[in-house]
C-alpha cells in the first residue's frame, strides 16, 4: 500500500503525477523510448520506456527540445515517464498486454517461437502511441561465448561515480569531450569477429537517461552493438538510491538464466568494485565464466573514482580473492587484447 512505501518513493510518485497532468494540459503526448534487447529461440526480453514529448511544431519548446536533448549532458536526463500505462508488446504474431512500471519502464520477457537467430524487431504501442520497434539481439541456442562490459572507465572516461565530477561530466560537458579507452573497441570487435553470433552485452551502473549518448558515442567510436542493461535514478521502496553493485549482480544472474550455455567474458575496471562482483559471479555461477578482464586504472583515475591513489579494497572485495578463473588486467583495450587471446587460445588447446 502506498503508506507503506518509502517516503522519497512517494515523494517522486507525487511529483511524476503532477508533471504527467501539467504536460498532458499542454499538448505533450506519449512516445516510446526502444531499448535494445536480447533473446533466444523460444524467449525475448523487450526493454523501453514511455514517457512524454512535445508536439512538433508551435512553441519555443515544441520546437527545440529534441535538440536540446543532443546537446549538452544535463538535457539527457529531461524526461517526463509515463507510470502505470497500459502497452501492447507484440513478438511476431504474439501479443502481450503490459503495464509501466512507477518511472515508465517497460523489461519483460515473452516466450516465443517466431524468432530466428540474430538481430530481430518486436514492436511497442500504447492507444496513443504508435507502434515503435524495437531491436533485439536473438542468440542462437548453440552459441557457448559471450562478452559482457562494464561502461564508466572501462570503454568510456567520465570518472563517474565522483558526485561532484559525475555531476560535471553528466550535466554539462558536451558529448563531444568524452573519451574512448583507447584499444577497446578494438578488442571487442576482434573477439566478436572470432566468434560469429556470440553477444555483447554492456552492463553499467549509469542511468537510462544516458542512452541516446552512449548509442551515439559507441557507433562513433567504433564499438558492437549490443543490448545496454542500465539502472534508474531516484528513489526505490527501501531508499533514496539504487545500489550500483547490486544492479550488477541481478543483471549478470539474469543473463546466466537466459543462457545457460553460454561462458562470458566479464571485462571492468578496477575502480569500484568490478573485480569483486566478478569473481563472486564466477564462484557462485561454475560454468558461466570463461575469463575475467580488468582495466587498471591510473593514480589519477583511482582518485577521481573513489578518493584514493589505490586500488579500492573494502570487506566485499577482500572476500572474493583470488578469482576462480583466469584473471588478466591491463591498462587499456592495446594492452588487455594480447592476454586476452593468449588466455582464450590456451583454454581452447587445455
Amino acid at each position: 500500500m502506498e503508506s507503506q512505501q518509502f517516503v522519497g518513493t512517494r515523494i517522486d510518485d507525487f511529483i511524476t503525477r503532477r508533471v504527467v497532468r501539467f504536460l498532458r494540459k499542454r499538448g505533450w503526448r506519449e512516445t516510446i523510448i526502444p531499448f535494445t534487447g536480447y533473446g533466444s529461440a523460444d524467449h525475448v526480453r523487450v526493454l523501453g520506456r514511455l514517457v512524454l514529448r512535445p508536439v512538433k511544431a508551435r512553441s519555443y519548446i515544441g520546437m527545440y527540445a529534441e535538440a536540446f536533448l543532443h546537446q549538452r549532458g544535463w538535457r539527457n536526463f529531461v524526461t517526463a515517464p509515463v507510470p502505470r500505462r497500459p502497452v501492447t508488446v507484440k513478438v511476431g504474431d504474439e501479443e502481450l498486454e503490459l503495464v509501466t512500471d512507477r518511472s515508465g519502464y517497460i523489461d519483460v520477457t515473452v516466450k516465443t517461437s517466431a524468432l530466428t537467430d540474430s538481430w530481430q524487431g518486436v514492436t511497442l504501442s500504447t492507444d496513443e502511441a504508435t507502434a515503435t520497434p524495437v531491436p533485439v539481439q536473438v542468440v542462437p541456442a548453440d552459441e557457448q561465448f559471450g562478452l559482457i562490459s562494464d561502461i564508466d572507465d572501462t570503454i568510456l572516461s567520465t570518472w563517474l561515480p565522483r558526485a561532484l565530477l559525475a555531476a560535471w561530466n553528466s550535466f554539462v560537458l558536451t558529448e563531444g569531450n568524452r573519451q574512448a579507452v583507447p584499444g577497446m573497441a578494438r578488442m571487442y570487435q576482434k573477439l566478436l569477429a572470432e566468434n560469429p553470433g556470440a553477444p555483447i552485452v554492456y552492463v553499467s551502473t549509469g542511468a537510462w537517461n544516458t542512452l541516446p549518448f552512449l548509442s551515439r558515442f559507441m557507433k562513433r567510436h567504433g564499438f558492437p552493438d549490443g543490448p545496454m542493461l542500465l539502472t534508474d535514478f531516484g528513489p526505490t521502496q527501501t531508499g533514496w538510491f539504487r545500489s550500483g553493485p547490486e544492479h550488477k549482480r541481478r543483471a549478470l544472474a539474469e543473463l546466466a538464466r537466459d543462457f545457460p550455455n553460454i561462458r562470458w567474458l566479464l571485462v571492468g575496471d578496477d575502480g569500484q568494485h568490478d573485480p569483486a562482483i566478478y569473481r563472486e559471479f564466477a564462484e557462485l555461477r561454475p560454468g558461466h565464466v570463461r575469463m575475467i578482464a580488468i582495466r587498471q586504472l591510473s593514480s589519477t583515475e583511482q582518485i577521481l573514482a573513489h578518493g584514493t591513489a589505490t586500488v579500492l579494497r573494502d570487506s566485499a572485495d577482500l572476500s572474493w580473492q583470488p578469482a576462480v578463473v583466469t584473471e588478466v588486467s591491463g591498462t587499456d583495450g592495446d594492452d588487455l587484447g594480447p592476454q586476452v587471446w593468449r588466455a582464450l587460445e590456451s583454454g581452447r588447446s587445455d
